[in-house]
């Protein structure tokens, strides 16, 4: 199963190669929410590798439906993540694909095709990139934390936008980085160069295969309360584990006088 999800991840990779920078069509889901031809051959491509190989798995995407049936087996993919980055011809974007047995996410790559650099965990099995051995920063200090985040498509409309976490962290830690891609977000935590992530209302295509990367590399991945995460919820917290408990009170009630 990991080779096929690797050898999905490229094909995928190759076709938003292919595109980038070349003035592709852009449509939008949203105010903000932008779609490209891309992300849609690229998926296309993707699920032709799963499904050649795995025909009953169910399979869960972010820009067409699959159907379902029933199967214990799904496979959880992201075409594009970092659209409105790859639609800019900002080079910072990846392929995320995760698989699902009976609830529990097992299988995780992320794959940023333009630095080839393929993050891949298993349950149990630790986490890697280009199969090296990847573990989370030793940075125990939130001060001398370096974080990442993003901000939700509703950003504009919504109250709950994250404005007023980012200004809380901006003065705890050392640095916030909003790059615009949660998959890589958490890769990048899984491998120490970030030493926390945060952010709310993502797609568990968004965070899957981040979830088990971070977990497998040693790190703590929650809601904001501290509670167990779930890819389908809301609220998501990735940490090196030795800054958690900081970064839960930061989100939990600001900074203190």
């Amino acid at each position: 199963m990991k080779a096929i999800a690797t050898a999905a991840a490229r094909r995928g990779g190759e076709i938003l190669m292919e595109r980038f920078g070349r003035g592709i069509a852009v449509s939008y889901k949203g105010e903000v929410d932008l779609v490209t031809e891309a992300d849609r051959l690229a998926e296309a491509a993707i699920v032709e590798v799963l499904r050649g190989t795995f025909p009953r798995h169910d399979i869960l995407a972010e820009e067409a439906d699959y159907g379902s049936t029933d199967s214990q087996y799904r496979w959880i993919v992201d075409p594009l993540d970092g659209t409105t980055n790859y639609a800019h011809g900002f080079p910072w974007f990846a392929v995320s694909i995760a698989l699902e047995v009976a609830g529990e996410v097992q299988l995780g790559v992320v794959y940023n095709p333009i630095s080839r650099e393929m993050f891949v965990a298993e349950k149990g099995a630790g986490a890697f990139l280009n199969d090296l051995p990847l573990r989370v920063s030793k940075t125990d200090q939130l001060a001398n934390a370096l974080l990442a985040t993003g901000f939700p498509y509703d950003r504009k409309t919504s109250p709950v936008n994250n404005f007023d976490h980012f200004v809380n962290f901006q003065r705890a830690a050392r640095a916030c980085r909003r790059a615009g891609s949660a998959s890589l977000d958490l890769a990048c935590t899984a491998a120490g160069r970030f030493d926390g992530f945060w952010e709310m209302k993502l797609k568990p295509w968004d965070v899957a295969a981040g979830k088990i990367l971070v977990e497998e590399a040693g790190g703590r991945i929650s809601d904001f309360s501290g509670g167990t995460y779930d890819i389908y919820g809301r609220e998501c917290l990735a940490s090196n584990g030795l800054i958690h408990e900081a970064m839960l009170q930061v989100l939990q009630h600001g900074l203190r006088p």
